[in-house]
């Protein structure tokens, strides 16, 4: 086999290695490294498709390996950069060793990680499910991966605009994205595979809404432009279940 063959597995490799180091990062209380392990990860993760349909090396093991960097990057490593936030807001020192937490906070803690469940069942859905070759039903793990790096970053950098943050908070956010990570609601793929305007209309907007946001909130400009996708697309399920 010749090596441009191996290129889409080197860099789905390279997305598995940041979301390891980026789940280590998290658990220690280095929630800023785990971010941008995640965004390098999301980088490699664009970069691998492209790579396999330019070089025409698509493989079974690449769609697999694919899945487990993304449950690792986009599932695991989010999963533990919440439960960290969660333990911060609960004593106020996010380097708290977990065996001195009460019961009740260890439970607390430990909740997050029932995305890890959630990303998986997804994962595995999407891999057998024929319905989502060209747009997604249910939250991609990547897109909830992007959104909990984008957030905690805010998170970190501006703590005094996060006074509202609680456990339970954070709590129903990881119940919510558990949710839509294994829901039914249609979403448009956010990939461009031509500049038709008519064809790409949402996708159009939604990149014109990036910059906006990028320019007003900066990092915190993707987690709002996830947050804008989210809403639309629940929109546009609930109207379309009334017609």
């Amino acid at each position: 086999m010749s090596i441009k063959k191996h290129i889409p597995n080197t860099l789905t490799s390279i997305n598995l290695a940041c979301g390891s180091l980026a789940v280590f990062f998290a658990l220690n209380g280095q929630i800023t490294w785990s971010v941008w392990l995640i965004f390098i990860g999301a980088v490699f993760d664009f970069s691998d498709g492209f790579a396999a349909r330019g070089l025409k090396a698509y493989s079974d093991m690449g769609k697999e390996l694919d899945s487990l960097a993304d449950l690792v990057s986009f599932g695991m490593a989010p999963a533990a950069i919440y439960s960290t936030l969660v333990k911060c807001l609960i004593t106020g020192d996010i380097n708290t060793p977990f065996p001195s937490l009460q019961t009740s906070q260890q439970i607390f803690v430990i909740v997050p990680l029932i995305l890890v469940v959630f990303s998986g069942l997804r994962l595995a859905k999407f891999n057998v499910d024929t319905r989502q070759t060209e747009n997604f039903l249910g939250l991609t793990t990547t897109a909830t991966g992007i959104f909990t790096a984008s957030f905690a970053y805010m998170v970190m950098k501006y703590p005094e605009m996060f006074n509202w943050l609680t456990p339970y908070v954070l709590t129903g956010m990881v119940i919510f994205f558990s949710i839509m990570l294994v829901s039914e609601v249609p979403m448009f793929s956010l990939k461009i595979k031509n500049l038709n305007v008519k064809e790409n209309i949402e996708r159009f907007i939604l990149l014109a809404l990036t910059v906006v946001y990028t320019f007003w909130l900066g990092v915190g400009g993707i987690a709002a432009t996830i947050l804008t996708y989210i809403i639309y697309s629940l929109i546009k399920w609930s109207l379309s279940a009334f017609k």
